[in-house]
């Protein structure tokens, strides 16, 4: 088997990356959404958007992807790395492809001065959290989301 190469995503991934996609939304039981992954390869495709992508790809195959960006960290004056979304197709799950990944977002991190790679999984997700724990510091911090609140504006009317 050859090594496993991590490279930036390109123009000609879109077939192969939605795919992998489509495996990790089945994952979180998402449901298959055109729209969504159109939505998400318009960002990755645009030189400007924060969200970039590395790919895992073996003998010509892609086989894992990496979703993330850059956040600033107020706290300490710096920014950090957030990995998105990390997926390994279920046929070349442990063959050293997120660790590949993993390691490129760290290398990546350095290049550009971040303080860190972080990144939130399933608190059942214990395949991933096996490496995770391997490789990196678990946090003590409990993660929130609070949805946004309806505008309590009543509705703009046409006036004609």
């Amino acid at each position: 088997m050859s090594a496993t190469v991590v490279r930036p995503i390109a123009e000609t991934d879109r077939d192969a990356w939605a795919a992998l996609y489509r495996g990790y939304r089945d994952f979180y039981g998402k449901p298959h959404d055109p729209a969504v992954l159109d939505t998400v390869w318009g960002w990755l495709m645009h030189p400007l958007h924060e969200t970039r992508a590395v790919m895992a790809e073996r003998d010509g195959a892609l086989i894992g992807l990496a979703h993330f960006r850059s956040f600033v960290r107020p706290i300490d004056g710096a920014h950090g790395l957030y990995l998105d979304d990390l997926f390994i197709a279920p046929e070349a799950r442990g063959s050293g492809a997120a660790t590949a990944l993993l390691g490129r977002l760290s290398e990546i991190a350095g290049e550009e001065g971040a303080s860190f790679v972080r990144w939130i999984t399933a608190e059942d997700n214990a395949v991933a959290r096996s490496l995770y724990d391997r490789v990196a510091r678990q946090t003590p911090w409990v993660t929130y989301d609070l949805a946004p609140l309806e505008s309590s504006r009543p509705a703009r009317r046409g006036t004609g």
